[in-house]
This record gives C-alpha cells, sequence and structure tokens, in this order.
C-alpha cells in the first residue's frame, strides 16, 4: 500500500474510532466536573476536618477537607457526555515529607498508577495525567500509599492534548542526507501512525539464529517490523568481538529498506582499581551493574583519570562501528546510556546501570561528553540521538538538554513489573497513555516520544482511542514477545495488519542518491538607516529546497521567532524592532537550515541622522566562573579602540546584562585594571521592564582622570560582583553570561557606549 493511500485509510480508521468519542468542544473555563472531597465516599478511616493537631489550615472551599492519614480511600463517580481522555487533578497540602507521599488512583476499578504527592505547605494543585473515561458514569479512586495527605477538592475535565506537531530539525545541524530524511519521515508519521519494531537478540543469542524474532512476526502476521534494534554492547576494549552487528544494521537498512536503532550495553571490569587500560577482560568479570563494580563513574567526566580514559577507549571502539555505518550512508536512532534513573533518585540510588550511579549531574555530563566526541572529534552525524526518561519527580532533572536530544524514549515493561490491573499472566495491553503526555510536557511538546522498548504491544484501539501518539513501539527479543503471558498473537496481528502501525513493506525510500541543494535567500546584503522616518523591516527571500528554517543568530544571540522576525515558506522578515537596536556597522545576520549549508545575510547598519561619535569601539569579553550557580559573577572585559581617532575613556560606558535572582544590595569589586581599578566606577541598574535573561545590568564607566584610548590601543577590566548575602546567582539564564569561552572574544551581548551612545552589542 502506498504511503498517502495507508494514511489516508488510517485517518479514515481513526475517525471512524474516534468519531462522537475523541472530539473535544469548546467549553467555558469552569471544568467539567468537580467535587469537595468531604462530598466523596470516604472510609472509615477518614476524617473531615478544618485543622490539624490543633493548626487552622484556612484556604480550603466547601466546610472543610479530609485529612487522609497512612490508610483510607476516597471514591466519587463523575459522568462524562463522551468516551476519550480527561484530566483528573487535586487540590491538596502535603506538609509531612519534602520527598512526597504516595497515593494510588484508581479509575473504573482499575489501578492507573502511584503518585508522589510532593511537599507543600499551601493549598496547590496536583495532575494525576490523562486517563480514558467511558460515555456515562465511571468511578474514581484515591487510595492512600504512604498516605498523609489533606484534600480540598477533586476535578475532572476534558484533557487539553499536545498536537504533536514536531519539527523535523535534527540537533546536529551537519547530518548526513540519509539521518535528516529518515528525520523528516519520523516527524512526519509521529501522532498520525505507529512505526512497528522488534529488538534482534545480541550475543549469539537463539543459537547464532539472530532472524528467529522477525521471521516469527512473519509467519504470524505476514509482515515484518519496519525497525530493528540492534546493541553495539560487544564492540568494547575488554572482551570485545565481531558479532556482526554492524554488517546486519547495513543489510537491515541498504538491502531490505527498513529502520535501524541502536543501544550500547557498555560493559567495565567488575575490578577496575587492578584493570589496566587496555588489558583483556573475560566477559564474565565485565559487568554494567553498579552493585558489582568499583568503577567510579563520577571520575568518568574528569580528564586525566583512569575512569576518563576508559571512557574514552569505549567510545574509540563504537565510533569506529559508527563510522562503517556512515560510510554506507546508514542513519542510526541511537539510544546510549539508556535507562539511566532506573528506580528514581537524583543521586543514582535507582540507578540499573553505573553510568548513572554518580547521579544526574554527572550523568548529563557524560552524555555531553559522548555526544560531544562523536559528533565533533569523530565526525559522526548519522545519529538521531534518543534519551530515555522516567516519569518520577525527579526525572527532569536527567534531561540532557534539547541541545543534544532528537526523542524522548519510554521502556514499557508493565505487563509483570508496575502492573496497576492486579492480573499476572496475561498481557497488558494499556497504552500508558499518562505517561505518554506526560514524557511529551517534558520538552513542551518539541521532541518525539517513543515506546524505545517494551513487552505487551498496546492494543490498537487503546492506542486510538485513547489518542496515544508513540513513534515507535520494539519488544525485547525472546519471551518478551513471542510468549503468549506477554503478547496475545491475535492482538499482534491486528496491529500488523492495520493502516496505523506502519511495517516494513510500506515504508518509502529513505536513501538519498544525490545531496539535497542546500537552501538559498536573497538578498545577502542589505542596509539599514536608523534615522527617524527610513528605519523599516528587511524581508529576504527563501529558497528551502527541501528543508526547515531551523533558527536564525547573530554572534551569540539567538532570534526569537514572532518578536525578532516572522517567517513563512517563502520568506522571512525581519523586524524593525529588532534591527534598530543593532548598533551601527556591519552585522553577519545567519539562516540554519535542518539541512545543508548555512545562508548569511550582511547587513549594513548607518544613522545618517545622527553624527558618529569618534572612534570605534569593540567589546571583547568571557566570564571567570561559568558555574551555572554560583555567589559571585567575574566578567572579564576588553575594550578596543576599532577607529581612527582617540576615544576619552571618561565617555565610554560597558554594561552586562544578568538576573538577580533574588532582590538584595549587591557589591563590586575591580580586581584589575590595565588603566587602574582606581579609575573603574560601577553602577547596578535595575531594569524598569524586564526581558528575557535580564532584570538588572552592571554599568561599569571610567573616571576623568583615566585618559584616552588610542587607536589600537586596547584596555583589561578583570570586575566581580555580588549579592551582600552570598546568595546563589544562577548564570544560566543571563543574557550576558557566556560560558563557551574562556578567553577574550567578540561578546555582542556586552554593550557599549560614548557618550550616551550604543556603538557597540546587541540591548536585550
Amino acid at each position: 500500500m502506498t504511503n498517502w493511500l495507508k494514511k489516508a485509510s488510517a485517518m479514515l480508521l481513526a475517525f471512524t474510532l474516534l468519531l462522537g468519542l475523541m472530539t473535544v468542544p469548546v467549553h467555558a473555563d469552569t471544568p467539567l466536573f468537580t467535587i469537595e472531597s468531604e462530598n466523596a465516599q470516604l472510609s472509615s478511616d477518614l476524617q473531615v476536618v478544618t485543622e490539624i493537631y490543633g493548626q487552622p489550615k484556612p484556604g480550603f472551599s466547601g466546610s472543610g477537607f479530609v485529612w487522609m492519614q497512612n490508610s483510607g480511600t476516597m471514591t466519587f463517580t463523575v459522568t462524562v457526555p463522551e468516551t476519550g481522555m480527561y484530566a483528573i487533578s487535586t487540590r491538596y497540602m502535603q506538609e509531612l515529607s519534602p520527598d512526597g507521599r504516595l497515593q494510588y488512583l484508581t479509575v473504573n476499578g482499575v489501578t492507573k498508577g502511584s503518585y508522589m504527592l510532593p511537599y507543600t505547605t499551601t493549598w496547590s494543585n496536583f495532575d494525576f495525567g490523562f486517563h480514558k473515561l467511558n460515555q456515562g458514569t465511571n468511578t474514581i479512586q484515591l487510595k492512600a500509599g504512604w498516605g498523609f495527605a489533606y484534600f480540598d477538592t477533586f476535578t475532572v475535565d476534558y484533557a487539553d492534548l499536545d498536537p504533536l506537531d514536531v519539527q523535523p530539525v535534527l540537533t546536529d545541524p551537519e547530518a548526513t542526507p540519509e539521518t535528516q530524511l529518515l528525520m523528516n519521515y519520523l516527524t512526519e508519521v509521529y501522532g498520525n501512525h505507529i512505526i512497528s519494531g522488534q529488538q534482534e537478540i545480541y550475543g549469539s543469542g537463539n543459537d547464532g539464529n539472530y532472524e528467529l524474532e522477525f521471521d516469527w512476526i512473519y509467519n504470524l502476521t505476514g509482515k515484518y517490523p519496519a525497525i530493528r534494534g540492534f546493541d553495539f554492547m560487544n564492540y568494547n576494549p575488554l572482551y570485545g568481538w565481531e558479532d556482526g552487528t554492524t554488517d546486519r544494521a547495513i543489510d537491515w537498512v541498504n538491502n531490505r529498506g527498513g529502520i535501524a536503532t541502536a543501544s550500547w550495553h557498555i560493559n567495565v571490569p567488575r575490578n577496575f582499581t587492578t584493570y589496566q587500560l587496555g588489558e583483556f577482560v573475560d566477559w564474565k568479570d565485565a559487568t554494567y551493574k553498579p552493585t558489582e563494580t568499583n568503577f567510579n563513574t563520577a571520575n568518568a567526566v574528569i580528564p586525566g583519570t583512569k575512569e576518563y580514559q576508559y571512557v574514552m577507549m569505549t567510545i574509540e571502539d563504537l565510533a569506529e562501528q559508527l563510522q562503517i555505518l556512515q560510510d554506507n550512508h546508514v542513519p542510526v536512532v541511537f539510544r546510549p546510556y539508556h535507562e539511566a534513573e532506573g528506580n528514581g533518585g537524583l543521586n543514582g540510588e535507582g540507578a540499573w546501570f553505573w553510568w548513572a550511579s554518580a547521579g544526574a549531574e554527572v550523568y548529563k555530563q557524560l552524555w555531553d561528553l559522548l555526544y560531544t566526541e562523536l559528533t565533533e572529534t569523530y565526525g559522526l552525524h548519522n545519529l538521531i540521538w534518543t534519551y530515555n526518561s522516567y516519569v518520577y519527580p525527579t526525572s527532569p532533572a536527567w534531561y540532557p538538554g534539547d541541545d543534544q536530544v532528537d526523542i524522548v524514549g519510554y521502556d514499557k515493561y508493565n505487563t509483570i513489573y508496575n502492573r496497576h490491573d492486579g492480573l499476572s499472566g496475561v498481557p497488558n495491553e494499556d497504552a500508558i497513555t499518562s505517561i505518554f503526555y506526560q514524557l511529551v510536557d517534558l520538552t513542551g511538546g518539541t521532541k518525539m516520544v517513543a515506546m524505545t522498548e517494551n513487552d505487551t504491544v498496546p492494543s490498537l484501539q487503546n492506542l486510538i482511542e485513547e489518542k496515544a501518539g508513540w513513534l515507535y513501539f520494539c519488544p525485547w527479543y525472546g519471551e518478551h514477545l513471542m510468549s503468549s503471558a506477554f503478547n496475545d498473537p491475535a492482538t499482534l496481528t491486528t496491529l500488523y495488519q492495520s493502516d496505523y502501525v506502519i511495517t516494513l513493506d510500506e515504508l518509502p525510500n529513505l536513501k538519498v542518491d544525490a545531496p539535497t541543494p542546500s537552501a538559498a535567500i536573497s538578498p545577502v546584503n542589505a542596509a539599514l538607516d536608523k534615522a527617524a522616518n527610513l528605519e523599516q523591516d528587511i524581508s529576504v527571500s527563501l529558497t528551502l529546497n527541501g528543508h526547515q528554517l531551523a533558527s536564525i543568530t547573530n554572534g551569540n544571540y539567538t532570534l526569537q521567532s514572532g518578536q525578532d522576525y516572522t517567517a513563512s515558506s517563502a520568506a522571512v522578515v525581519l523586524s524593525n524592532s529588532y534591527l534598530s537596536k543593532l548598533p551601527l556597522g556591519q552585522h553577519t545576520i545567519t539562516f540554519h537550515f535542518s539541512g545543508g549549508k548555512n545562508a548569511v545575510l550582511t547587513v549594513n547598519v548607518v544613522d545618517s541622522g545622527v553624527p558618529i561619535p569618534a572612534g570605534g569601539l569593540a567589546i571583547q569579553a568571557f566570564n571567570g566562573s561559568t558555574s551555572a550557580s554560583t555567589n559571585g559573577i567575574s566578567p572579564k572585559f576588553k575594550i578596543v579602540n576599532t577607529g581612527n581617532t582617540a576615544i576619552q575613556l571618561s565617555d565610554v560606558k560597558l554594561r552586562y546584562y544578568y538576573t538577580i535572582d533574588g532582590e538584595k544590595a549587591q557589591g563590586f569589586w575591580c580586581d584589575w585594571a590595565s588603566i587602574g581599578s582606581a579609575n573603574v566606577t560601577s553602577n547596578f541598574v535595575k531594569l524598569a521592564n524586564p526581558v528575557t535573561g535580564a532584570d538588572y545590568y552592571l554599568e561599569i564607566g571610567f573616571t576623568s582622570s583615566t585618559g584616552t584610548l588610542n587607536p589600537g590601543q586596547s584596555a583589561e577590566i578583570q570586575a566581580r560582583f555580588s549579592k551582600a548575602d552570598w546568595s546563589n546567582y544562577n548564570q544560566a539564564n543571563d543574557y550576558s553570561y557566556k560560558a563557551s569561552s574562556s578567553q577574550f572574544a567578540d561578546h555582542e551581548q556586552v554593550t557599549g557606549y560614548i557618550g550616551g551612545q550604543l556603538v557597540w552589542g546587541i540591548e536585550p
């Protein structure tokens, strides 16, 4: 079946199943249903109160609130007009445990999950996520786990589902044409279909029959999965051996027309203390479990340590295989350092693998090291980076960041583990829709979400009725696929033969025969006169050649869509409100696309209405302290006279923009200046209208005795400032903060003025 016909059929199927079920009408601001907790059906061990141990808890609605201690249930019924997804929430207070208190939610007799209510000493809202309710009456129950919380109201409302519209922009701007083409396809089908997948066995399991699971699926359904899961674990510096994984990946993509995904169960020596780098270690003496090794993961991100050197060896072995794939034009949906958080926690206490045992911050550094080494050192651009997440309260802290993640994955094992319906020995075909949308929210809907591993595949009916838009599923090998305790053969057959599920034979041609031409812009040069009545927008035509506009930058600043410019498929209009802030002179504005080369627009800014001050000025800067959180900000400045005449330094001002992160008095120190520290003045200025990245600026000036700065000369200032109580600033969101440099370089987020006129930089 052709792709367009399949899509049309899938849409028809979806409408058939969802007509009158999923349609969400326009509603008023009032929720569909709210009930006072005291009006719910309460078990005998619950109380309706207005105070706790003699302490009133004002702010509740109704006649009181329900005090749930370490047991009890609250049950209520809600009638909904149509079958579909609904949001369930509560207004509560939980002031016993900073670590949260566990509760269980049941819908129509099926437990939907355990939920940790965060600590709060004020009445707050907690969202239980989206759940399917049936047309008519539904029963909802909250049961105490660790209990000890107060409940004011419960609310049920129509689910505000994300549209699942993700742009095909990869984090790697140098992605190979095949990788970009695959990303284009994935974003096209996301939310409209689910792609079938299957993990192959590794290490010569199945007596060396790597096709066992795939043939089993074909014999059952008449179809092959579109995605094949691989693992690069046996390419390692300990006992590494050639198990044919790379060759099979090439065959799957280039000869069979499939999509490749890969994980990396990379091992470490059990006794890392006695291990010598490069030494052979039998596979029995290697492990990926943190409980079975003395490998110190915290050292793995510190250059010079033995752990760091070992990790670099593992990356080298991995890169060798990925290079072979890139040379053969094979893109990979790459899922390294997976399932990091394990059983939850910030400090690695729930980790199943060594790469997470040192906690979230070290894990993100390890991810950054791998990403940087593979893309920059080894020049590998055939990877679609996939991060495994969870939905614990601590999970967002593990996320490596939008700039290094293309897909968010979740590994579903709830047929035996974490099962919520009380059953055993039968498949759990739940679409886990609430988890799906929590993962969508992790990135604000900017990344696709996939079921990167699973036991039971959700049923077709659950997937469509609940609008669970998983990008793909990928059962683990062996019994996780082929045992009827995990997957009902009839369910699998229905899935594989449906129009909603994409199989191998239904994939389009994802090979690139010739490089796609780069996108282009016109014109490539423009002028802007800042004089009154002469300012205007600048319109730039786009020729995309199949690419997408990813971003527009001016130096270190990324222009904001809808604020600094507007864009369509044919043109970009740079707003005069942004352009008018640019200092006089030439500016290089770079257009970044989803593939191919960047395009550059050179804008020459003049002001025919104002005399240009004598002398030209450039400001170079970097930050002495690059910690995101710090009790002292220490910018270093260099003022350079780029003109042909001398500049009176007493006419010069510099501005460094930042957020104060807690209103306090502030102090300034000039640790050293080439023109004398005593000649440096300072002033803290609070912005009347805070902007993104700044609610204050530090203005640095110079006394009249400082003298002049001749053409070609420079003056250096080493500054430092802090709050009076030495509380921390968060530099990461500061407009002028520059973490990427440790030496002087032009920095347009620090502005310079001569005689009060902006001559350098871009004001926020």
